[in-house]
């Protein structure tokens, strides 16, 4: 079973979210928070697997409780969940870890799909936040941040370089092995290489590096 925690400040969002997930076999919801103080908390206690977390709350808001929570040990995925889809909200996530960023109207199927993913080391973006995230990353690139992005990956060897634009072309575990003719081991272990190398903690970090430096159009 893959372990849930939701964090929104309002009952009945948290209500719908726990009736959509428990509606699937693989998901369960272990606990629900109101802001982002107790979100912190119950990560701590509860162990979830994945976090669904809102943007607006009181006290503490979700995208500083998404840092802290992925600074702590055995950090989970967590995944934003907001009606507020603004550029800075987008990049203040993905770069305080979050592996994903869907609005509330998502629907019920992707919303499950998003938690699997999420829960199996990949990521998932609502179609309009992407296409957003790329043309910002594509449009609004000074020279400086290229070439800055470009020494990041002097350390790389050939094959991270291949999978890092697989990555970045939203490709999963299993389309890489395929294309680049290697186990899905190995693609997780070139992955795991490209966390360390590139200090980021999810696929959504791995692929913006990859736009950054210029290697997927």
């Amino acid at each position: 079973m893959i372990r849930t925690l939701l964090v929104d400040d309002e009952s009945l969002i948290r209500a719908g979210l726990r009736f959509i997930i428990e509606s699937a076999p693989d998901v369960e919801v272990v606990g629900e928070a109101e802001d982002g103080i107790q979100a912190v908390d119950a990560v701590r206690r509860l162990r979830p697997d994945v976090v669904l977390m809102d943007v607006r709350m009181p006290r503490y808001d979700g995208l500083a409780a998404t840092g802290a929570i992925r600074r702590l040990s055995r950090a989970p995925a967590v995944i934003i969940l907001t009606t507020f889809d603004s550029d800075e909200h987008v990049f203040t996530a993905l770069e305080a870890g979050a592996c994903g960023f869907l609005l509330k109207d998502t629907s019920p199927h992707d919303l499950i799909r998003a938690i699997r993913l999420a829960h199996g080391g990949d990521s998932m973006l609502s179609p309009q936040v992407t296409r957003r995230l790329i043309h910002r990353l594509t449009t609004d690139q000074p020279i400086r941040r290229r070439r800055d992005a470009l020494a990041r990956l002097e350390t790389l060897t050939g094959r991270e370089r291949e999978v890092l634009v697989e990555v970045g072309l939203g490709r999963s575990n299993t389309e890489i092995a395929a294309r680049l003719n290697m186990s899905e081991a190995t693609v997780k272990s070139h992955i795991s290489h490209l966390f360390d190398k590139l200090a980021v903690t999810n696929r959504v970090q791995v692929a913006i590096a990859a736009y950054r430096a210029g290697l997927v159009d």
